[in-house]
């Protein structure tokens, strides 16, 4: 079992939504150090003072990384020191019809979900090979799962984060190495990232608190894949055995996910997690 406590624990996208209350749960759990990663200098500092005053002892380490920047973000890593656990959390969505996207856009989202996680988790593995302990989560998607009208580039950087996070998990395995990945794969988790989102009652939204504390329940059983709320779990078996235009209308019209994004508006002062 991974444990928090005595810990160092890095967190990137943390300076709010889930990504701070991870940091929380992290610090709760008695954590001895907390990296904390975002590209917002004032959020993460009110954050990182709030947990300095609430959670006395604990160190908290801030550090405002762009880490769609790869240079930028490998600099940073060595910088941060060994780490333990590493919740690969920061992600961004624009959230548009795919022909409306920009190159810039396009770019940035496939940098930020996908790239960083790798480059990030490349970094601070040979450290925890080395110490024969450590847990690389990864904060993938449901929308890794299933397509989705008006997500076509966020949908394709979770596709690559869940092959990628397994493969992983395989190699750590077959390799002996301690290691533990856990790939997560929510639903829309009620954030400033995904406002305007609107769902099906058959497929509410996700409180944070809960979806945090199912990520750490994960973490501390060592659990390779992690997919909520229990609806999603049915969705690639029904898509491998349904056809299309069946699974379509149980997706699309039942449930609601296929219109869910019309309304979307997303955090209108950040476009961190």
């Amino acid at each position: 079992m991974s444990k928090f406590a005595g810990s160092n624990v890095m967190i990137t996208g943390a300076a709010q939504g889930i990504g701070k209350l991870f940091a929380q749960m992290a610090a709760e759990r008695g954590a001895a150090r907390l990296v904390l990663w975002d590209i917002q200098e004032a959020t993460l500092e009110a954050t990182a003072e709030e947990l300095r005053t609430r959670y006395a002892g604990i160190k908290v380490q801030c550090q405002v990384v762009d880490v769609s920047i790869t240079e930028t973000l490998l600099k940073a890593a060595h910088a941060a020191g060994p780490i333990d656990i590493l919740l690969n959390n920061a992600g961004i969505i624009v959230g548009k019809l795919f022909v409306d996207h920009t190159s810039a856009e396009i770019d940035r989202t496939l940098a930020v979900n996908t790239l960083a996680l790798m480059h990030l988790s490349s970094a601070v593995l040979p450290g925890m090979i080395e110490r024969r302990r450590g847990h690389i989560v990864n904060m993938a998607s449901a929308a890794g799962l299933v397509a989705n009208p008006r997500m076509s580039v966020y949908c394709s950087s979770k596709w690559a984060v869940i092959g990628w996070s397994e493969s992983l998990l395989l190699e750590m395995r077959s390799g002996r190495t301690g290691v533990n990945v856990t790939t997560v794969m929510p639903y829309y988790i009620k954030t400033g990232m995904f406002a305007g989102v609107q769902s099906s009652p058959l497929m509410p939204l996700m409180e944070p608190k809960d979806a945090a504390r199912a990520v750490f329940n994960a973490i501390e059983k060592n659990r390779p894949r992690l997919r909520m709320p229990w609806q999603t779990y049915g969705l690639p078996f029904l898509k491998s055995v349904l056809p299309t235009p069946i699974f379509d209308l149980i997706v699309g019209r039942v449930l609601g996910v296929y219109s869910g994004m019309i309304t979307f508006i997303g955090r209108q002062t950040t476009d961190r997690s």
